[in-house]
């Protein structure tokens, strides 16, 4: 029998809001994470406005020691970390110092890429023939799995530990993945998410395919526009997100606070076929992880009352809107109501699918969808295909019962979640 999957706590180090009660309030008040940044300015990018997490060397101090610190430079390590820890405790669970593994809790924490930074730092040193002062952790800071394996350590993890990648879709891929280890009885629970690195050498190639916002460099909170039809790009961000996902009946057993129920989901890709390509997604597969994710969750499109749709604020958001429309055969005022986080934080690349989780869970939980910002003019294109109403300018109050989820990434990979509120 397939067991019952829930979301027991949650994590974020977002550029809106580090930790879930700055976030929670940034997701109802609109409040924008997207700053001047003074290094993209001195590097002349032509988008030099990003979405950054404020970590304060105090919050960096209550997650990892003295020792730790020394060289540590890797922003996707230290956000994953943070997320991760906050939604491990908020879930109520302990961090145990015994000498025993826990054998049923494991992660599933996703990254694109991991210490570039650091990475940097490294060629440097080894050019300048320094390589005996690399340190003693620069291999655990540039490897991809480095999140995942600070992650594991710290908690003494000893079911499945492991990263995985697929750009942008990897945050959401990542909760997919965790769901079937559950729901297939080979751990109690997972802690999944993603995280993201902060930076020019992260954002640079984005810029030079000149898909980043550049307008808006002098009103940093106006330049993330998706939907609109003034979007000019998307602004590069970073950060992490976190969820405990976890088998119903030992959440139960435990009194845990259950955030929302995981239905299914689907997993797939358009092999970059037919209008697929590295950075184009095949509209036929995008509609078939959205028609397969409902099948898998036994629900109807009719059961859908948001989406958190990945909408990126470029050319592609009207035919993401298209897609969604022909998947769940549902148009007009018919439509579900959308939105995207990305107008707040910008688009956090390997991190946007599990902080935008993260937001559609909080949605669910405390029965509100946020606003749109930067979109009170919506794309012709847009409107012609659903009501304009739909695409919410302000909070709303509406109690929620069931919110798709949906990651698309370079290389035409395609993720899709459905989550429900919690009840028996």
């Amino acid at each position: 029998m397939k067991k019952r999957v829930v979301i027991t706590g949650l994590g974020v180090a977002a550029p809106n809001g580090v930790g879930i009660p700055a976030f929670t309030d940034a997701l109802k008040n609109s409040v924008s994470g997207i700053r001047h940044h003074a290094q993209l300015q001195a590097l002349q990018f032509s988008c030099q406005i990003a979405g950054q997490p404020q970590i304060s060397d105090e919050l960096k101090n209550q997650y990892f020691t003295e020792l730790e610190l020394r060289g540590f430079n890797s922003t996707g390590i230290l956000y994953g970390v943070i997320a991760g820890i906050e939604a491990w405790t908020n879930a109520g669970l302990t961090i145990e110092t015994n000498n025993e593994p826990d054998w049923h809790s494991g992660t599933i924490f996703g990254s694109g890429t991991s210490g570039i930074d650091k990475f940097r730092e490294s060629i440097y040193k080894i050019d300048d023939l320094q390589t005996r002062r690399l340190g003693s952790t620069v291999v655990a800071q540039t490897m991809n799995s480095g999140i995942s394996a600070y992650l594991g350590g710290k908690l003494g993890l000893g079911n499945q530990v492991t990263t995985n990648s697929s750009a942008c879709a990897t945050g959401t891929e990542a909760i997919m993945m965790a769901y079937d280890r559950i729901q297939s009885g080979q751990a109690k629970r997972i802690l999944a998410g993603s995280t993201g690195d902060s930076g020019p050498y992260i954002w640079a190639g984005f810029d030079a395919l000149r898909v980043c916002s550049s307008k808006y460099n002098d009103t940093p909170e106006l330049g993330s526009r998706p939907m609109s039809a003034s979007s000019a790009g998307f602004v590069p961000g970073s950060g992490a997100g976190a969820l405990v996902v976890e088998e119903l009946e030992t959440a139960l057993k435990r009194g845990a606070t259950i955030y929302a129920e995981i239905l299914g989901g689907n997993v797939n890709s358009g092999g970059q076929r037919g209008t697929g390509s590295m950075t184009a997604p095949n509209s036929e597969a995008v509609q078939q992880c959205i028609k397969n994710a409902l099948r898998n969750a036994g629900i109807s499109a009719n059961d859908i009352d948001a989406i958190n749709g990945h909408l990126t604020a470029t050319t592609k958001d009207s035919l993401e809107i298209e897609n969604w429309t022909k998947a769940l055969n549902r148009s007009g005022n018919d439509f579900p109501y959308i939105n995207s986080l990305k107008s707040m934080t910008g688009h956090c690349l390997s991190a946007a699918g599990s902080i935008e989780s993260v937001a559609s869970v909080l949605q669910l939980h405390e029965g509100f969808i946020f606003a749109n910002t930067n979109c009170d003019d919506l794309h012709p294109e847009i409107g012609s295909q659903i009501d304009p109403t739909k695409v919410i300018l302000k909070t709303i109050y509406s109690q929620p019962n069931i919110i798709a989820k949906a990651s698309f990434g370079f290389g035409d990979v395609n993720a899709c979640i459905l989550f429900k509120k919690f009840d028996n």
